[in-house]
């Protein structure tokens, strides 16, 4: 039996802090994505996601630097999940999308 973990996701770019570990860079991010629905009623409704990314540079990555507040992407990975204790004792658990690609969408994509 195969097993998959794989997440495609679209949007902008929100909160992006890019460190040096080893040799290598990482950048995390934050991306948001919107999801346009009308309501039973027949009303609009926006449901906003924001999403945790982390990329490391290499193959199938764009030079990371690129990547600031605002730039519109499409991001393929992994979803990865992990639980930790805050300061005041609380048991969390974050999801994180894990990238093995990222692309920018530019004007000349629509």
């Amino acid at each position: 039996m195969d097993h998959i973990n794989r997440i495609e996701l679209q949007g902008r770019v929100g909160t992006v802090r890019t460190n040096i570990v080893g040799e290598s860079m990482v950048a995390n991010f934050s991306l948001v994505t919107e999801h346009l629905y009308k309501t039973r009623d027949g009303g609009a409704a926006n449901e906003t996601t924001w999403h945790q990314i982390t990329a490391w540079e290499g193959r199938d990555m764009p030079d990371l630097s690129i990547i600031t507040k605002g730039t519109q992407l499409n991001v393929t990975g992994r979803l990865r999940t992990f639980k930790y204790t805050n300061a005041e004792g609380q048991e969390r658990q974050l999801y994180e999308v894990v990238a093995n690609k990222i692309r920018l969408i530019t004007d000349d994509d629509d």
